[in-house]
């Protein structure tokens, strides 16, 4: 599936930056989605308060120290500012939105007080009906919120290999999700990423330490105020 991903970067006019840039997405989720589950979710500790971060290989994130990705990051600005919460990183390489909501519910720990939920690339790249993803995502905010959990939605978006009816339908499902459920939402954190080679791992094209840094700025101004 690699190989295939590759094959249609090399077709592609690259004097366009904007096509360079959903290419590279592209290529991301379908390596994300043959990739093995091998990062599974971190434990939580015993702080009184727990944040879970939970999504795919953009959470986990693959090739990275854990001490690298963007959950990671986040607990050290929460703990720079003395609040006693603990971040958990519940993301797993190659997740879609089903396979989430299988684990969702193991995955809320006891003391889970906030989940910043960055699922739905894989199922972008897939093309899963917009129906499918819609109820997924929508499950897990409900699930979440009946547990008296915070959910902090984060934005994805659909590479337009499926058409560009299907990339606006996927786009609308997260701006749904937010006003239906009064959550707050992250704007997509990977178009200033993909394409710029000092925030990418040039070998999987997935957001490489730097580029981590980038996906905690863009929550950071988000997840705050909910703490």
């Amino acid at each position: 599936m690699q190989g295939t991903a590759l094959t249609l970067v090399e077709g592609i006019d690259f004097a366009n930056t904007r096509i360079m840039r959903w290419i590279a997405i592209a290529v991301l989720v379908s390596i994300a989605a043959a990739g093995c589950k091998e990062n599974g979710p971190t434990a939580p500790g015993r702080a009184s308060q727990v944040i879970v971060a939970f999504g795919d290989s953009l959470t986990s994130g693959p090739g990275l120290r854990p001490d690298e990705t963007y959950p990671a990051l986040l607990q050290k600005r929460i703990a720079g500012e003395g609040r006693d919460y603990r971040v958990v990183n519940a993301g797993v390489t190659g997740d879609t939105s089903s396979d989430g909501l299988a684990r969702f519910d193991a995955a809320l720990a006891p003391g889970t007080e906030i989940v910043i939920l960055a699922i739905g690339g894989n199922d972008g790249l897939r093309k899963v009906p917009i129906a499918t993803v819609e109820r997924n995502i929508s499950t897990m905010i409900e699930r979440a919120q009946a547990r008296g959990v915070d959910v902090l939605l984060c934005q994805m978006e659909a590479p337009p290999l499926g058409g560009l009816s299907y990339t606006l339908e996927f786009h609308r499902i997260f701006t749904r999700l937010a006003e239906r459920h009064h959550v707050p939402l992250v704007p997509f954190f990977l178009l200033g990423i993909f394409g710029n080679n000092e925030l990418d791992l040039n070998d999987t094209l997935h957001p490489n330490a730097a580029g981590h840094k980038v996906i905690a700025d863009a929550i950071w101004p988000h997840l705050r105020p909910m703490l």
